[in-house]
């Protein structure tokens, strides 16, 4: 396949704009350089700033409600991508803002803490003490505690299904879904095909992707922990059911699919869709990709049936 013309006006805009690669900025230069394109801001019913106890500090949620008066909605907590170095509540809100609407949930958007100033597991403490905490004080969110979903998109995804498999392995607390867009799976394995077709030139690149995990890893032993990568975990039996979205032209494209797969051989229900001719963060682009709104849309729909 080739790019969709609106993907290739995307990438054309970004090679015109120039900019030095990500991996040669500073942590805090780059989070100030990544800007991703709100386009219109969706209403929703309410949003409230708010902090959550952390494990070590308290953790920054941003909590969106869908527009109606009941007090026992579903919940989606969402975790923002960014390799767990950039990122935060802002850069992904009109994300949050679409799933509230579409899968009529309240979405905890997690500012967890980032590397490499809080470098692995921290990510991982926040990201799990916080579904926790939303599932036992469900009431203080109008929020059905037997149905949370978790998601997140790169990064954030990677930390859904983390915490999938942590809530699996304690027992606790309940999660009916996992939403995972173009997650990274296999932080410290071996380079795939995908990554190595699509190393420049498409948005992420592997160059990228090898800082953000020099900031994020501690040292090598972290490859082979499950918390880091959760292709790695033995058992993906009596997980919650998935939807996986992935990119064609995407470095991260096939660590997805082999996790998709995983989980179906170990007989969850999951549901994996490759978008075609298009790139990682292409769902945050749905002011200015088509895709990306069909992607969205259909995280609602997948939302909304696993809620009922």
């Amino acid at each position: 396949m080739s790019l969709d013309p609106q993907t290739k006006l995307v990438l054309d805009q970004l090679a015109a704009a120039g900019g030095p690669p990500m991996e040669t900025l500073t942590p805090e230069q780059a989070r100030h350089a990544f800007v991703m394109p709100q386009g219109e801001v969706e209403e929703v019913g309410k949003i409230e700033d708010r902090t959550i106890p952390g494990p070590v500090t308290d953790i920054p949620v941003r909590v969106y409600y869908p527009k109606g008066s009941q007090t026992n909605y579903p919940a989606l907590v969402f975790y923002h991508g960014g390799g767990w170095v950039i990122g935060n509540i802002e850069t992904h809100d009109n994300v949050c803002r679409a799933l509230t609407n579409l899968a009529n949930c309240v979405t905890i958007s997690v500012d967890y803490r980032l590397a490499p100033e809080h470098k692995f597991p921290a990510a991982v403490e926040d990201s799990f003490a916080a579904v926790q905490y939303v599932y036992e004080n469900a009431e203080a969110f109008q929020v059905d505690r037997t149905r949370i979903a978790v998601g997140g998109d790169s990064a954030g995804g990677n930390l859904a299904a983390v915490v999938a498999n942590l809530s699996k392995d304690n027992n606790h607390p309940s999660i009916c879904f996992q939403l995972l867009i173009y997650p990274s799976t296999n932080v410290g394995g071996e380079p795939t095909v995908s990554m190595r077709e699509n190393a420049e030139g498409y948005f992420l690149t592997k160059g990228t992707m090898e800082w953000f995990r020099a900031c994020y890893l501690n040292s090598e032993e972290d490859k082979h922990n499950p918390l880091l990568s959760p292709i790695l975990y033995e058992d993906f039996k009596d997980l919650p059911p998935a939807l996986v979205i992935t990119a064609e032209f995407d470095p991260l494209r096939d660590e997805g699919e082999e996790y998709a797969k995983k989980l179906a051989e170990a007989g969850v229900e999951v549901e994996c869709i490759r978008y075609d001719g298009t790139i990682h963060g292409f769902v945050s682009m749905a002011a200015l990709i088509d895709q990306g709104k069909r992607a969205l849309e259909k995280s609602g729909r997948a939302l909304k049936k696993a809620f009922n």
